[in-house]
């Protein structure tokens, strides 16, 4: 390629690209191997005049002609330079066409037209951002003692309901007598909207029926693991958390405490609960401020949620809003 040709392609692109409908601009660079005693009509002309093979040309013959028979206004177009006195465009002899034809360099023209169509096509659109992921909406699922229910003849009244990370109530259903909150929990989800929602809860509701429930529901779930479930329970625990890296970490001072939370995520497909893809392990370390006494508290639990549906903080988030006033002291280290 022409040294002149790199230069329009690479520095010059931006003007080039405003003149892209006027091929003479890029033909103009062309290097004209005429004499410049000889030169009558510019080179960018007679070039352009070789477009003529799309009109169905295939000879420097059928070349000449079709300039020939080209209107004044055609020939004006190509560059063909008007007669001071007459005004009219003159055409070329097909011999002229023909000379600077074959003593051109041929890459020379090649390399004048892939600039003149570059420049033409359109920059390329900026990328599509990603799909921003929905937002998961936490509902946290727990039973309530009314207060002043129970009597000498009947048992206290409980009250199982969905409650958000604001405390607002979404719904809520009584417990029949001689029941517990586990039949309950589906007739109580069955009225709420669960599609992009994650359901929290204690260890009561991690079954795998519930589990199954909430996938075919379009919802996740964010179970704790306890011993009343001495399988799921030795199988998260024994993963090699010591070995896993920090994903979040806080400390916080109030109510005469110091407290230290650390959570530690695991990406682990071979859970014995439906659709569980993540073990997580919270460590929670509480000091007095007034006694000094050191309590250490560790909490296990297993989603359904894919490394890249939510942040290790996010997660850390709502496992505080809905399950840290139930996890379970551990012994002393």
């Amino acid at each position: 390629m022409p040294a002149g040709l790199g230069q329009l392609t690479l520095a010059n692109a931006r003007t080039a690209r405003e003149d892209a409908a006027d091929p003479r601009r890029f033909l103009d660079l062309v290097p004209d191997p005429r004499g410049r005693k000889r030169r009558r009509y510019p080179a960018h002309a007679l070039l352009c005049a070789a477009a003529a093979v799309l009109t169905g040309a295939h000879s420097l013959i059928a070349i000449s002609e079709w300039i020939t028979d080209a209107p004044q206004h055609a020939l004006g177009t190509l560059g063909f330079p008007a007669d001071p006195l007459t005004g009219l465009r003159a055409v070329p002899h097909a011999a002229t066409v023909r000379r600077l034809l074959q003593h051109v360099d041929g890459d020379a023209p090649d390399a004048a037209i892939g600039a003149y169509l570059q420049a033409r096509t359109p920059p390329p659109a900026p990328p599509e951002p990603p799909p921003k992921r929905p937002a998961l909406r936490a509902v946290a699922v727990d039973g309530k003692t009314l207060r002043g229910s129970r009597t000498r003849t009947a048992t206290a009244i409980r009250l199982p309901a969905a409650t958000d990370l604001h405390g607002v109530v979404l719904a809520q259903r009584q417990i029949a007598d001689k029941s517990n909150e586990i039949p309950a929990f589906q007739p109580l989800l069955d009225t709420i909207d669960l599609e992009s929602t994650v359901l929290t809860g204690d260890a009561l509701h991690t079954r795998h029926g519930h589990g199954a429930y909430l996938l075919e529901r379009g919802a996740h779930y964010l179970a704790a693991i306890k011993k009343n479930h001495p399988g799921l329970y030795a199988q998260v625990t024994k993963l090699p958390w010591a070995e896993i890296p920090l994903d979040h970490h806080t400390r916080d001072r109030a109510h005469h405490r110091d407290e230290i939370r650390r959570l530690k995520v695991a990406a682990f497909r071979h859970i014995d609960c439906p659709g569980a893809r993540q073990a997580i392990q919270v460590v929670r370390w509480r000091r007095d401020l007034a006694t000094g006494k050191l309590t250490i508290e560790r909490v296990y639990l297993i989603t359904s949620l894919d490394v890249f549906d939510a942040t290790p903080t996010e997660l850390a988030a709502w496992i505080r809003g809905s399950l840290g006033h139930r996890e379970p002291p551990a012994p002393r280290a």
